[in-house]
């Protein structure tokens, strides 16, 4: 014979209402906490699922729920747990996952309405820590479905009579949500644009494509091409080559032997090279749409002569033309910019703050430094002959054998030495370093520039993708009486990468490879296309939607120079026609209203004035007894009858009156002289 939690787990519908619902509840708090497994730690998920399905059990059976010793030594359990995790109680991280076990623990003290509205309320706020890491249209998503199931507990709670289904509280939910669309639809055009604050980054050593402060050669075995969009970019004409697309981004010249690093943020300004931009031919027009990625810097096309105007965010370029936000890019961003491509920039002359750029470790690559010895013997040394040492070096890296792979394995202590000699073999990290420390060997000045090289169309709507495997390294030298000169070594190694379209792709899985062999890949790259062009238009139309944007719908509206206060005037008068508008609907609806319960409504009322008491409630037959009593059987005939005949055109569907009849009768009725004695 079966127990009654099992005949429960196999009959939900012959459970008791509070299982019923505290089931539901506890579902719909699993969908909010999964939701967000992906930021906080795996124990957090685990202890979450453990607590859930303890509460579960715990209703299925009916049992008394854990005292508060067990609670109490559970929440400092996830308290020494969050501090070995985060290092802190407090900040983004350790407070998101602070509530994520709040809310689970709060499930155990589900005894009353009011620990249901606690739980309620939590569960609203852990959706709103939702958008810290992400603003995605699959997280909106996700987080509209979590939004509907706790309304929909909501309006449960408020429905405490007998067993009303499920459906049924969801749909008075949907039906609320639908009604304060409008309101929140308001509220997003003309409410204050806030930056929200997101999360700081991980910085998690991982071999994935992508950029970093810095560049550590040699330590990555294999690497993995992330596809993850970096930025999308819109030209107003024409698009620039894909062999002249290089986004600019950290420039790293400071070399230890091992690690690529910008130069220190103490270093002395009267040694800073001046950036000297000297731009030439047209400019081209563009906009990035940026994504969110936790640091300062912004991409444009080198090379940019005027500064991207970020909404509450300055901006500045540095004496290395790499352009700084004054705050993290923490939320998606766009801007417009203007580029040259053709362009020089640097001292045309030696300076003093060459030699920093020269600099190399001691005791490291002794077979590269014997290379250079080499070269410049064959082609003689000083700037003069520079240019030439810079081609034969790239004609090295054309005929010498070398490849450009995804898994060059791990480095050892010299790993210019060990690229030019022995492996040949590397990514463009590598190609990079070891190009810019051959050409510091031979006292050109030298330094890597990282950043995105090329992108592909979406040809759905138009845009240019840039991804995180399109980052780059390539190398900027210094050749006298031109200033710096991008040099991209990579492109004498392997010049698909460089110039098309043309990538490394990192091999498939099985169930990838399946995919793709089951699916045409013209499909596949389709769908992607117009998924992608569908995520871009929720990143322009509602992530994107600034200031700026609030600013120009106003003048939409003909309002020539918006400023706060016509915004504000803007809502007020919606708010006061949305007010009126209420009003209206709300003597509409009372005028539809029932008209039998109105007529009867208006009976009450005029007998009252005539002493027959009576309430709300009162029903027809009711008043025609009272009526009697008041007046007396003759002298309330009238009254009586009347009062009966309503009652019957209610319910006996016999009846031959008509309620407009009974109305002009109610009208004209003869009422009693006097009451009876």
């Amino acid at each position: 014979m079966l127990s009654t939690p099992l005949l429960a787990l196999r009959s939900p519908t012959a459970l008791p209402r509070d299982a019923r619902d505290t089931l539901f509840l506890l579902a719909v708090i699993a969908w909010v906490v999964a939701l967000q497994a992906a930021h906080i730690p795996v124990w957090t998920t685990a202890l979450t699922a453990g607590v859930l399905l303890w509460r579960a059990w715990l209703a299925l059976k009916a049992s008394p729920l854990p005292g508060w010793p067990w609670r109490a030594a559970v929440l400092a359990l996830a308290l020494v747990a969050t501090w070995v995790s985060h290092g802190t109680l407090v900040g983004q991280d350790a407070g998101v996952t602070l509530v994520v076990v709040l809310l689970a623990l709060k499930t155990l003290e589900l005894r009353a309405r009011r620990d249901a509205f606690v739980v309620f309320f939590l569960g609203f706020f852990t959706l709103l820590t939702h958008f810290f890491y992400s603003q995605s249209l699959v997280t909106a998503a996700g987080i509209l479905v979590a939004l509907l199931g706790l309304l929909t507990a909501v309006v449960n709670a408020h429905m405490p009579v007998g067993r009303p289904p499920l459906a049924q509280a969801a749909r008075i939910a949907g039906g609320m949500a639908l009604l304060g669309a409008p309101i929140m639809l308001v509220l997003f055009l003309l409410f204050p644009r806030l930056s929200p604050l997101w999360g700081v980054p991980n910085n998690n050593p991982s071999g994935t494509s992508g950029l970093s402060e810095e560049m550590r050669v040699g330590d990555i075995a294999s690497l993995a091409l992330d596809d993850s969009i970096a930025f999308r970019v819109r030209f107003d004409g024409p698009p620039p080559p894909a062999g002249l697309s290089y986004f600019r981004g950290p420039v790293l010249s400071r070399f230890d032997g091992r690690q690529w690093q910008p130069l220190a943020s103490d270093f002395p300004s009267r040694l800073q090279l001046a950036a000297d931009l000297r731009p030439q031919g047209e400019a081209i027009s563009y906009e990035v749409t940026l994504e969110p990625h936790r640091r300062r810097w912004l991409f444009v096309l080198e090379a940019a002569t005027q500064a991207p105007v970020l909404p509450n965010n300055r901006v500045r370029m540095t004496p290395e033309l790499q352009w700084i936000a004054q705050r993290p890019i923490a939320s998606l961003v766009r801007y417009r910019a203007q580029s040259h491509l053709s362009f020089e920039h640097g001292p045309l002359n030696t300076s003093l703050g060459l030699q920093d750029y020269l600099q190399l470790p001691p005791g490291f690559n002794p077979r590269t430094l014997q290379l250079a010895h080499d070269l410049r013997k064959q082609f003689g040394p000083g700037p003069q002959n520079a240019p030439a040492l810079v081609d034969a070096a790239l004609q090295r890296l054309r005929t010498g054998g070398y490849s450009y792979t995804l898994e060059p394995g791990v480095y050892g202590q010299h790993t210019a030495d060990e690229f030019w000699f022995d492996r040949k073999a590397g990514f463009c990290e590598h190609i990079a370093s070891a190009f810019a420390v051959l050409m510091r060997a031979m006292d050109i000045p030298a330094r890597v520039v990282t950043g995105y090289q090329g992108g592909e169309l979406n040809g759905v709507d138009g845009y240019w993708v840039v991804r995180q495997r399109d980052a780059h390294a390539w190398t900027e030298v210094w050749l006298q009486g031109r200033g710096w000169v991008r040099v991209d070594p990579t492109g004498s190694v392997f010049p698909g990468r460089v110039g098309s379209v043309q990538r490394l792709r990192a091999p498939t899985g099985a169930l990838a490879g399946a995919i793709e062999a089951a699916i045409s890949p013209n499909l596949i790259a389709l769908l992607r296309a117009n998924w992608e062009a569908l995520n871009n238009s929720w990143n322009q139309w509602v992530l994107n939607y600034t200031q700026d944007s609030q600013f120009e719908l106003l003048r939409s509206l003909g309002v020539d120079a918006p400023t706060w206060e016509d915004l504000a005037y803007l809502l007020l008068a919606l708010v006061v026609v949305a007010s009126s508008a209420g009003a209206l609907w709300t003597q509409w609806e009372r005028h539809r209203q029932d008209p039998w319960l109105r007529l009867l409504g208006d009976a009450r009322r005029q007998l009252t004035k005539r002493g027959v008491s009576s309430t709300d409630a009162t029903p027809a037959r009711e008043l025609a007894q009272r009526a009697r009593a008041q007046w007396g059987d003759e002298p309330a005939r009238a009254v009586s009858e009347w009062l009966l005949r309503l009652e019957a055109l209610r319910y006996a569907p016999q009846s031959t009156d008509s309620l407009g009849e009974l109305r002009r009768q109610w009208r004209q009725m003869t009422w009693p002289a006097r009451a009876s004695s």
